[in-house]
């Protein structure tokens, strides 16, 4: 198992503790104490320990598992809207990715995630609470050893070359677009996710008189579905909107 490996803790009454498994011989759960760390390994191979009189049911955590759990300060974006953008954007094994707006880290846990050992994302961030907050969760999932923060605004410029994607979570997209991309490679992949359809617009224009090719705005939408012995019909509660995505590609070497 790795040395780093990010576990899921549940008790008798279902509630949910994460725990990363380093290097020392005790590891500290949030709400739970310290637990010696080869406890936690024996028990992630056969599935349960006890804790004082408390039976534990431990599994390798899920992304889902990581991303429920974080601790918040900026909203963050929704599962529903991650999973577009990582497939929209090609990310894969080994993909090298600019973010931009920190917020609570959920993103950035997602696109680690996506990028493997062998990729790297660098997030820019100018608000200091949501870097310290979005670092914490980030070690919390084991995938720091792929990241690196960067405290500066990202309209400002970007430093990396050749990326192969920029995504940005920010109030001012448009401001950044030049920036973007010069620092994508040919063929590289842009998302802005933006809340109102007004930005959706300031984005777009800015995106076509900047040289981007495939501009295209999409909102995603949620709908669980009740299943039970009688049947199956749509939840009442649709997780409706969130936000708009805005993606575009870098197809020509330059803009002129």
């Amino acid at each position: 198992m790795a040395a780093d490996e990010v576990v899921l803790i549940v008790d008798e009454k279902g509630r949910r503790y994460l725990a990363r498994i380093g290097d020392d011989q005790m590891t500290k759960v949030s709400g739970l104490g310290t637990i010696r760390s080869d406890q936690l390994r024996e028990a992630l191979n056969g599935g349960e320990m006890t804790v004082g009189e408390r039976k534990m049911t431990v599994c390798a955590a899920s992304l889902g598992d990581i991303l429920s759990m974080i601790k918040r300060k900026a909203q963050i974006i929704t599962p529903k809207d991650i999973a577009v953008i990582v497939h929209h954007c090609s990310l894969r094994y080994g993909s090298r990715v600019v973010e931009g707006g920190a917020g609570s880290g959920a993103l950035t846990i997602a696109l680690l995630s996506a990028v493997g050992d062998d990729g790297k994302v660098w997030t820019y961030e100018i608000n200091d609470e949501f870097a310290s907050i979005a670092a914490k969760n980030v070690h919390g999932a084991g995938l720091d050893d792929r990241w690196t923060i960067v405290h500066k605004d990202i309209c400002a410029g970007i430093s990396e070359e050749k990326v192969d994607a920029v995504i940005l979570d920010i109030p001012n997209p448009w401001d950044c677009i030049e920036s973007a991309f010069c620092s994508l490679r040919l063929g590289g992949s842009f998302c802005a996710f933006v809340p109102t359809a007004n930005q959706v617009e300031n984005v777009y224009k800015s995106l076509v008189s900047g040289g981007f090719s495939d501009v295209r705005a999409i909102e995603t939408l949620q709908r669980d579905m009740v299943v039970h012995d009688r049947g199956i019909r749509p939840s009442f509660d649709m997780l409706g909107h969130t936000g708009y995505l805005v993606f575009a590609r870098k197809m020509k070497p330059q803009h002129k």
